[in-house]
Formats: C-alpha cells, sequence, structure tokens
C-alpha cells in the first residue's frame, strides 16, 4: 500500500511538472525543445496520410452502399460481432419485379417475355455487385480501416508519450537553471542527464514507426490497384450481361428500346465496342426470306401482310401500324431491303418487313 502510494504521488508530481511546462510554454515563458526538421516531416505526412485514408475510406463506403441507413446497421452488426443479415440488393429487387410482371402479362407475348429477360439481366448485375463489394471490402476497405484502427493508434499513443518526454526534458532544463546550490545543481543535472536520454530513445521508437508509413503508402498501392482491378472486372461482367441482353431482345421489335427518341435524331448512347446499334432492325426471320418475298419483289406486285407489332413512324415517309391489322404491301425498285411500301387505304408509306408476316 505504501509503495502505491509513492508511485501515486510521483505520478502526480509528474503530471503538474508536465501541466507547468506546458502553460509556461504556451505564454512564452519557458523554452520548447523542438524536435528536429526529419522527425517532424515524418510527423506531417503520418497526419496527412490518416486524414485522406479516413476520407478515401468514407467515400468508398459511400460509392458501395449509398444507402446510409444500411451502412449504420451494418456498422451496428460489425461493432455487435454479428453477421450482418444477406438482403436483396436493389438490381435484384428489380429483376424480381420485372420477372414477376413479365410472367403476368404472359411470357408467350412479345412484352413478357422481354420483361423476364431484363429482369433475369438485372438479378445478374445484382449478383455481379455483391461480389465486387465483397471484394472491395476485403482488399480494399479493411487494410485502409486496419490502418486507422491499429497502425496510426500505435503512432498516436507513441507520440504523446514523446510529447510527455520532452515536456520532462524542458522541465528538468528549467529546474537545471534554477538551481543554485551545489547539492541541487547535482541532482537537477542527473535528472536533466534521465530525462535526456528518455527523450532521445521516445525520439527513436516514434522515428521507427513513423518512417514505416512509407510501407503503409506501398501497402495501400497494392490495394488500390487491387480495388481498380475488381472494379474494371465488374464493369466488363456488366457490360457483357447489357450486350448478351441487347442480342437477346434483338429478336423483338427496335421500337420497344426506342419509341421515346424524338423523330430524325440519332441515338445518344455511348458507343461501345462489339455492341450492336440498339436502332438496328433485327434480321429477318426465315419465314420473310420465303420464295413469296422474292416473287414480291421481282415481280413488282402486291400482296397482303399482317401485322405482327405496333410500330410508331419515325418519319413521314414511314407508316404507322397496329399489331393484327391488315395491309397492303409491295416491293418498290431501289428501297431497302429491310423495308416494303405499305398501304393502308389512303395512307401509304415505308414498313419495316420484321414487323409483317405475307400473307398467300
Amino acid at each position: 500500500m505504501e509503495f502505491n502510494v509513492r508511485r501515486l504521488a510521483a505520478d502526480a508530481g509528474t503530471f503538474l511538472s508536465r501541466a507547468v511546462q506546458l502553460t509556461e510554454e504556451t505564454f512564452g515563458q519557458a523554452e520548447k525543445t523542438e524536435l528536429d526538421a526529419h522527425l517532424e516531416t515524418l510527423l506531417i505526412r503520418a497526419e496527412s496520410t490518416k486524414h485522406w485514408t479516413e476520407k478515401i475510406l468514407k467515400q468508398t463506403e459511400v460509392v458501395l452502399q449509398p444507402n446510409p441507413n444500411v451502412r449504420m446497421e451494418e456498422f451496428l452488426y460489425e461493432k455487435l460481432d454479428k453477421k450482418v443479415p444477406t438482403r436483396a440488393n436493389n438490381h435484384e429487387l428489380l429483376g424480381e419485379c420485372m420477372i414477376d410482371s413479365g410472367h403476368e402479362f404472359g411470357p408467350g407475348t412479345a412484352y413478357g417475355s422481354a420483361l423476364v429477360k431484363c429482369g433475369e439481366t438485372e438479378k445478374l448485375l445484382g449478383s455481379a455487385e455483391k461480389e465486387f463489394i465483397h471484394s472491395s471490402a476485403i482488399n480494399f476497405l479493411t487494410p485502409f480501416r486496419n490502418f486507422i484502427e491499429g497502425d496510426f493508434k500505435t503512432i498516436s499513443k507513441e507520440r504523446k508519450l514523446l510529447q510527455n518526454k520532452r515536456l520532462d526534458l524542458d522541465a528538468a532544463k528549467n529546474r537545471m537553471k534554477k538551481a543554485r546550490v551545489a547539492d541541487a545543481r547535482s541532482a537537477a543535472e542527473t535528472e536533466l542527464r534521465i530525462a535526456q536520454s528518455e527523450f532521445d530513445r521516445q525520439a527513436e521508437i516514434t522515428r521507427l514507426l513513423l518512417e514505416g508509413i512509407g510501407s503503409t503508402h506501398a501497402h495501400h498501392l497494392r490495394c488500390l490497384n487491387d480495388f481498380v482491378d475488381a472494379q474494371a472486372a465488374y464493369y466488363v461482367q456488366c457490360y457483357q450481361y447489357m450486350v448478351n441482353l441487347q442480342k437477346q431482345l434483338g429478336s423483338f421489335p427496335s421500337t420497344f428500346s426506342n419509341n421515346n427518341q424524338p423523330s430524325g435524331s440519332s441515338s445518344a448512347s455511348v458507343s461501345v465496342p462489339s455492341a450492336a446499334p440498339a436502332a438496328s432492325l433485327p434480321a429477318p426471320p426465315p419465314s420473310q426470306t420465303s420464295p413469296a418475298l422474292n416473287e414480291l419483289r421481282s415481280t413488282s406486285g402486291t400482296r397482303k401482310a399482317r401485322v405482327l407489332y405496333d410500330y410508331d413512324a419515325a418519319s413521314s415517309s414511314e407508316l404507322s401500324l397496329l399489331a393484327d391489322e391488315v395491309i397492303t404491301v409491295s416491293s418498290v425498285p431501289g428501297m431497302d431491303s429491310d423495308w416494303l411500301m405499305g398501304q393502308r387505304g389512303n395512307q401509304k408509306g415505308k414498313v419495316p418487313i420484321t414487323y409483317l408476316e405475307l400473307l398467300n
């Protein structure tokens, strides 16, 4: 008990001495030992690393999970050391909605079938997004978080110890200056040597830790490369899913994907290599390359045709169509092979072959 009381008294004395020294330094009444320039530079770099690592970490979390409520829920589960419940993401929810509506309208109809195909692709996009988020959390977020919660906390602890040792050193220097009696001066010199030794030792420990920031940068660079690779693979995978979906939807009338574009305007979508143009008409089915069509083109006669799908004319030279109506069609010399001239009463204009079924 006696030892504890003495230790407590010594600690209280040290704390009071540091407080007095810091106060006198603040008001310019005491000298302050400055750290060497190299150590100051390392400290600045460490603070900068911590600052930007926190910002990058926070913003990456926002990108991977834009919903703040979900982020808070995941944070609480992590702190409670519990597994986050599995939930469908937005792409998967949209996919389920499209598939259900497609089955409701009938998968045998053009619209219902397209909804089912789109829904299946949305679910694939959702699965790819989950894989990307999981990979990024392990290879990018976790190392950054470990630095903030581990390495930098150790640096901060040793830096605080260095600050205390510096205050002890400067306090010892002040007592040395104030010592007048020989015995007091001898004791002050001894205390100063001990304080200087402890300060130098702590400065070396802190310097070694701070120099490790360079290794941290190298490690974070590797993590950044992993994140970029995962992000690139994710976008390539999503692009491939969408290209495949475009090919599947190529069997449906192209007006389904373009009926909101103003007439006469070119497509505003971004051109991506190997993607088929969305505005091009699908290839004619085998029935449309039948002898009846060849005969129609060679004789320049007329035939009856049933309209398979609704079609909105894109210009005044075209004829709008309604599904299941019967119109008269003919071939005009010099006209594109994907088109015929259609006539309904007094109305006349170009119509796409892929929307028609020639009647015998």
